[in-house]
């Protein structure tokens, strides 16, 4: 698949509405035998992910075995045209997310919910219940487990054999959680979703369009959430590290 290395992680250059292509086609297709073959995992990174891939071995790990990975963040894309390379636009997980559930009213999907809050976890999935037909929500639970917790919440996906499974757990918690069970999930799409919980939920408002379209998302959240101003802070850093480091 055409993809733009970005500090080495490849990253798809599919528009957003190409991608949920790709994704109904691995929803619809038939389940592969044997342990977990069928997967897809689909990483959606941002320059925060992309630096920390290269400080943290094992996230480089689960980076370079993922099935795609888009780019979730303006400063991918721009890190792309300042390589002299191209990446089209941005593909959040939550733009793919509900690109997935309004298309499910023509091809339905099973899914299973993981992450938030309690009450935030079972708000969306009633939202999600209530508007998106032919989305079969086959479970969920909240993103607060360890221990005998976490085996027993994987056993029960596994029983349910969702076709999409969404982790809210926040980057890269999520990724490492469905790279640890992969073997076990019996999904075929599975993704980390970040906040779209709490968006969905209507705990968190998402930046108005005008703010999408100029690009500054990241501004707008960093004003509503003040407490944010910590991870902005690689910002900077990625894309000192871009203009100084020739493209790998």
């Amino acid at each position: 698949m055409d993809s733009v290395k970005i500090l080495g992680v490849p990253f798809s250059r599919l528009t957003l509405s190409d991608t949920v292509k790709l994704l109904q086609g691995k929803l619809e297709g038939e389940r592969a035998e044997g342990a977990q073959r069928g997967l897809f995992h689909l990483i959606t990174a941002n320059p925060e992910i992309v630096m920390a891939a290269n400080q943290q071995p094992r996230l480089r790990e689960i980076v370079d075995a993922a099935d795609l990975i888009t780019p979730d963040g303006i400063g991918v894309v721009l890190a792309a045209k300042w390589q002299g390379t191209h990446i089209p636009e941005r593909v959040t997980g939550y733009d793919l997310l509900i690109g997935l559930f309004e298309g499910a009213a023509v091809r339905g999907f099973s899914l299973y919910v993981v992450g938030a809050d309690e009450e935030t976890n079972a708000k969306a999935v009633d939202i999600i219940k209530d508007k998106y037909a032919g989305v079969n929500v086959v479970g969920r639970h909240n993103g607060y487990f360890k221990g005998n917790q976490e085996t027993a919440l994987v056993a029960d996906i596994g029983r349910k054999q969702p076709d999409l499974l969404i982790v809210a757990l926040g980057a890269p918690n999520a990724e490492k959680f469905i790279y640890k069970h992969k073997n076990s999930l019996n999904a075929k799409v599975a993704f980390g979703v970040g906040g779209s919980l709490d968006v969905i939920a209507g705990k968190v408002k998402r930046a108005p369009v005008i703010w999408q379209k100029l690009n500054v998302e990241w501004l707008y959240r960093l004003l509503k959430q003040p407490s944010r101003w910590r991870r902005q802070l690689v910002l900077p850093k990625f894309a000192l590290t871009i203009l100084t480091t020739k493209k790998r």
